[in-house]
């Protein structure tokens, strides 16, 4: 007579039943993935078949072809040569550049604005905490577009016209055509001036970490500030005497009705820079506010008692643990930045979607082609924006020993 438990009891090995193995959390969560993946490339698919298959019905070509066709229409700010006679590819890069260019002084401007403010906020001076409140809830509360009418139209459209220019030290003229600098041309022996202010700033954030690392064991400070200064500032400009000052300058001048040479800072783009930086300066400013009261009193309290100044504290205590809270709701306010400069095409600065999304359609009618690169070139900028700062949010995390 067989032995019931010897044959209910399972064969060598098997120590889970097969069954249990569709049930593993991890397993489902895999196979939901791929089911999820599959259905939304069978979308994409679907999508794009139905897409060419309605463009060719309607006889309008597809394909990326056309961004080697001539533009035929110029471009009134251009970081990359450009003419009329350049490709629609190359409209792309320009208008790709000028955004990048406006959501990168942008974001510089309101980190700036926005953490001067947020620190204010929190002032034990009743009229800068009052005037901090003010521009918060003043630029915070009014739509963006509205910032972006008012710089354009009522400050920098309101200024003279070309020949009655405001004249700075004979050499910077401002009227409602834009701002005109002097341009830089660098001569023989400007190369090693570069060179110097290279290395300088590699030794600055050596001395930089190295500084931070002996505070941390000895508790001792560093002038790091002073030696940045000296190494970025003072040692370039210490050789650029030396070499006998080997750069010259085309000034602008009045050429007809309008200035020609130098560099040239056009209405539309001050007014857009302006707009999005002090207009997302005002969410920036809470964030830090709000992160700054996250942090303990006690850790104030403790600063003060070792004798650290109420600069020092804000800047050695205060700050680097209220970043960990300020740093999230940073990063979605540098992404709306940037996905607000779309906004450039009220005032017809040439942006990516002011130029490649707007005249290159207008002209080629490749909806479809256009509007992917559009839409492809802001998700790219946002999903590097978000690592870029997930990647400093991880750095400077609590590491529990």
């Amino acid at each position: 007579m067989s032995d019931p438990s010897k044959s209910s009891a399972p064969a060598a090995g098997d120590d889970v039943p097969r069954a249990a193995f569709l049930y593993d959390p991890r397993v489902r969560g895999i196979v939901y993935q791929l089911v999820t993946l599959a259905l939304v490339v069978w979308v994409g698919t679907e999508f794009w078949t139905n897409a060419v298959s309605n463009l060719e019905r309607a006889s309008i070509a597809s394909g990326f072809g056309f961004l080697d066709t001539t533009a035929g229409f110029g471009i009134i700010q251009t970081l990359v040569s450009y003419t009329e006679e350049s490709s629609y590819g190359r409209a792309f890069l320009v208008g790709l550049l000028n955004t990048l260019l406006v959501a990168a002084i942008g974001i510089v401007l309101a980190t700036l604005i926005g953490f001067l403010v947020g620190i204010g906020s929190l002032s034990r001076n009743w009229l800068i905490r009052q005037i901090c409140f003010i521009y918060v809830e003043t630029m915070r509360n009014i739509p963006l577009l509205l910032h972006i009418f008012f710089w354009y139209f009522a400050v920098l459209r309101s200024v003279p016209g070309p020949r009655q220019s405001i004249e700075i030290a004979g050499s910077v003229f401002i009227n409602n055509r834009g701002i005109y600098l002097p341009r830089p041309l660098a001569e023989d022996g400007f190369g090693f001036v570069l060179i110097v202010l290279a290395l300088g700033v590699v030794v600055s954030f050596g001395i930089a970490r190295w500084a931070r690392r002996r505070r941390e064991m000895t508790g001792q400070q560093f002038p790091v500030l002073y030696w940045t200064l000296g190494l970025v500032a003072g040692f370039p400009l210490l050789v650029f005497l030396i070499l006998g000052l080997p750069m010259s300058f085309e000034y602008p001048g009045l050429r007809g009705l309008n200035f020609a040479g130098g560099v040239t800072l056009i209405p539309e783009l001050i007014s857009l820079v302006l707009a999005l930086g002090i207009y997302t300066a005002g969410f920036i400013a809470e964030n830090v506010r709000a992160g700054i009261q996250a942090v303990n009193k006690g850790q104030s309290e403790a600063a003060s008692a070792l004798g650290l100044t109420p600069g020092q504290t804000m800047r050695l205590i205060i700050i680097p643990q209220a970043l960990r809270v300020i740093i999230p709701p940073l990063t979605n306010q540098y992404l709306n930045l940037t996905k607000n400069s779309s906004l450039a095409v009220a005032i017809a600065y040439p942006d990516l979607v002011s130029v490649f999304a707007g005249t290159v359609l207008n002209q080629t009618g490749q909806a479809v082609e256009i509007l992917f690169l559009t839409m492809s070139v802001y998700l790219t900028l946002s999903i590097a924006t978000s690592l870029l700062m997930n990647w400093y949010n991880a750095r400077i995390a609590l590491v529990e020993r």
